[in-house]
């Protein structure tokens, strides 16, 4: 009894200092310190012009493909089911105020965060269809929104 407890006291001691980190053991993370911070290059794009010529067909079929390839699943969503709603009932001057509006800013976020009112929307997009923009976000009747719509409704063959 007596060799079974002191063995089982060696057998813990060990143990413990096995599992306890070494107190000369230093651990680098990289930090770098005063590295200096890298160079960012600034890639200015191109101001967006409005295209003439294109016939309202054309310019609806765009600006739905438009809708669909965001750089951000939400807007993604948020566009693609609005422009399944509306790009067809949509006239000129409303499918000009619509691709100035996804196409002119060029960050994806600030479209997503004026349509839901997070931000103010600037004046120069905030127009009719910036409106129906914001209602749609605002989903009154509670739509399950998980995913772009698919494109079987543009078969008008059945």
């Amino acid at each position: 009894m007596f060799s079974a407890t002191v063995a089982r006291k060696v057998v813990l001691s060990v143990c413990r200092t096995s599992l306890r980190p070494a107190v000369s053991t230093v651990i680098s993370r990289g930090y770098r310190g005063d590295a200096p911070e890298p160079t960012i290059i600034e890639i200015p794009l191109p101001p967006w012009q409005e295209r003439t010529g294109e016939s309202l067909d054309i310019k609806r079929k765009r600006l739905l493909y438009e809708s669909r390839k965001r750089g951000m699943l939400e807007n993604c969503i948020l566009l693609s089911l609005f422009a399944k709603q509306y790009l067809n009932t949509m006239g000129e001057p409303q499918l000009k105020q619509y691709d100035r509006l996804i196409n002119e800013p060029s960050n994806d976020w600030d479209i997503y965060y004026w349509a839901t009112e997070a931000k103010p929307t600037p004046d120069v997009y905030q127009s009719e269809v910036m409106d129906m923009l914001k209602e749609f976000a605002k989903n009154k009747d509670m739509e399950q929104r998980l995913d772009a719509p698919n494109l079987e409704y543009l078969d008008k063959s059945n």
